[in-house]
């Protein structure tokens, strides 16, 4: 089976759906002839031509806006935001539009748009190059959000949100862009190469949206994470000896309930982890819906790890990041409650 970094499995998913379905056309800023900031659509101009993947003025609004309309129309689009921190001049059109489009005309019209954008730090990106917008999404009715954590999800998420007849916001977290990362940057980077999940099936499968995966089997706390802070989690397990059961949510929107109560009812605690900021993150939902299902067999409080209530800084980077030193001392804190 060969091995991908999660940018070329990335970019093999746009080339398995654009060889399945004419429909589907690819378009962003510098996405065509220069293949993207970080190459994720490189290659695809020269095999697919000008006319399905090609380069969009710098203006967000105007990307999803006319996605949209193609969508409406029997495309199947699917944009690149050049980073997740430039969204916003988009969000109407992403919130207005394309969530509301098939309420609004009572079915008559659906909006298969996927909508992917890097996102989160740990590349000293500061503040307008490391947000994590996930909960922003989360909270509108009729979005799909999809985070996957590696290679082998990113493809399979991603052929699998394309293919959907709603329109998905897929998070791509730039950090594990070329690798697994736990936290540790001071560590040599382990290369997608050398991990299991770093195997990606040729050809065309998918990952089905709203199922989450356990990563580490545990039983005294559950740990909830997705994107970068899956490996964060089990690095915090690892270095504080607390046997955590870790969780990949991997579509945050359909979220996968059951898999979660099952195993906060086995544990009896839960932990959550973010790299967006605390207040109001999705964590916050997390925390509600564990609180909700699993109360009478909660051993102690919920405990949420997160980055801090402040705009991403650039020289402190680490120090805001949610690296497994904070997560090991909630772990410990919540055996302890």
């Amino acid at each position: 089976m060969p091995r991908m970094t999660m940018i070329e499995a990335i970019r093999d998913a746009h080339v398995v759906a654009m060889e399945r379905d004419r429909n589907v056309v690819v378009f962003g800023e510098d996405v065509g002839y220069f293949g993207g900031v970080f190459r994720c659509t490189q290659g695809l101009q020269e095999k697919f031509g000008k006319d399905r993947c090609f380069d969009s003025p710098i203006n967000e609004a105007g990307i999803v806006g006319t996605a949209i309309g193609m969508a409406a129309y029997g495309l199947r689009p699917c944009v690149e935001i050049q980073f997740a921190d430039y969204v916003y001049p988009a969000y109407d059109q992403i919130v207005s539009e394309a969530a509301r489009i098939r309420h609004r005309s009572a079915g008559d019209f659906t909006c298969p748009l996927t909508v992917r954008m890097p996102t989160g730090g740990g590349i000293f990106g500061g503040q307008t190059h490391s947000q994590s917008p996930e909960a922003l999404f989360t909270h509108v009715s009729g979005l799909k959000v999809v985070v996957p954590s590696n290679p082998h999800d990113a493809k399979g998420l991603l052929i699998a949100s394309i293919e959907d007849e709603n329109p998905v916001i897929f998070l791509e977290p730039k950090r594990l862009y070329n690798g697994p990362f736990d936290g540790h940057h001071d560590k040599p980077i382990i290369p997608w190469s050398k991990h299991p999940l770093g195997e990606v099936p040729a050809g065309h499968y998918t990952v089905p949206l709203g199922k989450a995966v356990v990563r580490r089997e545990g039983s005294a706390v559950t740990v909830l994470a997705y994107g970068t802070m899956v490996y964060v989690a089990e690095a915090a397990a690892e270095e504080s000896g607390v046997d955590a059961e870790v969780i990949d949510l991997r579509t945050l929107h359909p979220l996968d309930l059951d898999t979660i109560i099952a195993s906060v009812k086995k544990t009896g605690r839960c932990v959550v982890v973010h790299e967006a900021t605390l207040t109001s993150g999705f964590g916050a939902e997390l925390a509600a819906l564990v609180q909700e299902h699993c109360f009478y067999h909660l051993e102690a409080p919920i405990r949420r790890v997160a980055g801090w209530d402040t705009p991403y800084p650039h020289a402190q980077e680490w120090t805001y990041f949610p690296g497994p030193a904070r997560l090991a001392t909630a772990l410990t804190d919540v055996m302890e409650g």
